[in-house]
Formats: structure tokens, sequence, C-alpha cells
């Protein structure tokens, strides 16, 4: 087993045996460090603050030769503890590789020819039209997906294959996994509705039909609407398509 003393450089350390020093070492720890909540409490600061300047808590482990020799028991909350700084590491992963494997759920878009350009130039005249389309909706989810919105899409669209379903048991069965996808408060792909139409749905749940989501449906429309579609329209997605077409049709 380690001593407490083995961490530190041997110019630091005083003659002392490795008992008496480790016995010392813990004593001091104890009467510097806050116990029970405080000390959790300057721990998640220190995470927090570790994950908001990566460089900042990368820098010590450079400087010296900490980092192969960390404490995995330690109890101090300084910048320089390399156990969190390795914890903070794995849990960026985590959340990286939670985020890929939801990218990989995601459905395809739509099958659709290429659009023209005068579907392209329809597009600006009216939300409407950009919907009308299955390369319009295609080209508008691309630009929701760089903007992280783009289950607002997705869930319009699983309403509208809901409204095809005629057999009751499909619609039921459909009609659950589009509440547990985006309307469950727990589904990272959940949709922002407000509670006037949470009750509706929750009152439609108790017997499903091809109608259960319309009212959230229409609302999720109308944020596409009002906030999605204006910026996309001065996206890069749409003005390099819009040009790309352009080019195409004067050199034909």
């Amino acid at each position: 087993m380690r001593g407490a003393g083995e961490q530190s450089s041997p110019g630091d350390q005083p003659a002392a045996t490795g008992g008496e020093a480790g016995e010392d070492s813990r004593r001091g720890l104890a009467a510097d460090t806050p116990m029970g909540s405080e000390r959790m409490e300057m721990r998640k600061r220190q995470m927090s603050t570790t994950q908001e300047t990566p460089g900042a808590a990368q820098a010590p482990l450079s400087a010296g030769n900490r980092g192969s020799n960390a404490c995995c028991f330690c109890w101090c909350c300084c910048c320089s503890c390399s156990c969190l700084t390795v914890r903070n590491q794995d849990e960026e992963r985590a959340r990286r590789t939670s985020h890929e494997l939801q990218a990989e759920g995601i459905p395809n878009c739509e099958e659709s020819p290429a659009p023209t350009l005068e579907e392209v130039n329809a597009w600006a005249q009216s939300f409407d039209k950009l919907m009308l389309t299955p390369a319009g909706r295609n080209a508008f989810r691309e630009f929701l997906r760089t903007e992280f919105s783009e289950e607002n899409m997705l869930f319009w669209m699983a309403c509208e294959e809901l409204k095809q379903e005629s057999n009751k048991s499909v619609i039921e069965e459909k009609a659950r996994l589009i509440y547990e996808d985006y309307i469950s408060i727990l589904s990272p792909k959940e949709v922002s509705l407000d509670s006037r139409v949470r009750e509706v749905i929750n009152r439609n749940m108790l017997e499903p039909s091809q109608h259960t989501f319309d009212d959230a449906q229409l609302q999720i429309y109308t944020l596409m609407h009002r906030d999605s579609y204006p910026r996309f329209m001065n996206s890069a997605i749409y003005k390099d398509l819009l040009q790309s077409l352009s080019e195409k049709s004067i050199e034909a």
C-alpha cells in the first residue's frame, strides 16, 4: 500500500518515517478539508469549472508527472487533481457517445428527386410551399439538425404518418411511440409544448386515434414557421443550394 508522502518530491518531505509522514499528512488534510455536503459541493463546483475551462485542467498534467501517479482516493479539490480531470474526460466521452448513438437512431431523410430551381425559389414564398415537397422538408430538416431541433420535424412527420393509418391496433402502437419519443418529459427528443396542449394529449391517449396529436402538431408547425423558417431562408444551406441550381441553369 503506497504511503501519502510518495506523491510529493523528495525535496519537499521532512525526514520522517513513512508511518509518521502519512499520519501527519492525514491530520493536515482532515483539518483543512470540509466534510459532508460542503466537500461534495466544492467537488461539484470544481468539476464544473474544469469542464468549462478544459485547458486549465490539462496544464498541470503536462507540467509535472502527477498524471501517471494520480491517487484515486485523493481528498483534495485543487485544480491539479488529475483524478477529477480523468473523470471529466470519461464523462465527456460518454456524452459524445450518447449523442452519436441517438443520431444513428434518427430515421433517414425522405426519398425525393433533386429539387429544381423553381422549387427552391418557391420555398422562399411561403413555409407551406417548403413543407409541401419531400425535397423541401429534407433541406429544412438538414438545417434543423444544425440547430439541434430536428425533433420538431420528426414529430410533425410522425403525426402525418399516424393520420394515414386505419388499423386500430397500429394506431394505438404508433400513438404510444410518438408519445414516448416526443411528448414524454423523459425523452431526449421531447418537443416544446404548452401545458394546455399536453393536457389535451393526455386525455386523447385514453383512446388514441389518428388525430390524437393534432393540436400538438399544429403548435410545432407554427413554431417552425415563426422561429426556424426565417433563419433557414438566411442560412448557408439554402443559399448554397439556390446558388448551385442557378449556376447550373445558366450553364444549361
